[in-house]
């Protein structure tokens, strides 16, 4: 029997300031905070909800002995896209009124679901952030 992959359950991304973090995409992108342990003595951690995924956020210089990780570690390198059933319009009208520059886009470009439309912009440590809809406008 083959293995397969139904969805992803959670990412990780690495952060220089984990709380800075946290609060840009709780403010720009309306995630979720979740403070929790993940087992006992652990050191508490915070993770963003939305959906049926999270992501884990780990301080770039955390122990690697107490939170297993990448090979490397530093922030600003992941490129994720997420996508809005709000139209580009309104999300680029969000991340002005945000003061959040956007990189690129209106674009289009080709997602798991087909083709979409597409904004750039970054998070506070450089991680390239894509906004897609797969809606018209």
């Amino acid at each position: 029997m083959a293995l397969v992959i139904d969805q992803i359950d959670h990412i990780v991304l690495n952060c220089a300031e984990t709380e800075v973090t946290a609060a840009w995409f709780q403010r720009v992108l309306g995630m979720a905070r979740e403070d929790f342990s993940p087992g006992p003595g652990d050191t508490n951690r915070i993770a963003l909800k939305f959906g049926n995924q999270k992501i884990n956020l780990r301080p770039t210089f955390a122990d690697k002995q107490a939170w297993i990780a990448a090979k490397e570690t530093s922030h600003g390198a992941a490129d994720v896209c997420f996508v809005t059933k709000a139209s580009l319009r309104d999300v680029i009208a969000h991340l002005e009124a945000c003061d959040v520059p956007i990189e690129l886009g209106p674009v289009e470009r080709l997602g798991a679901m087909g083709p979409m439309r597409s904004v750039y912009c970054r998070d506070p440590d450089g991680d390239l952030i894509e906004i897609a809809s797969y809606s018209p406008a």
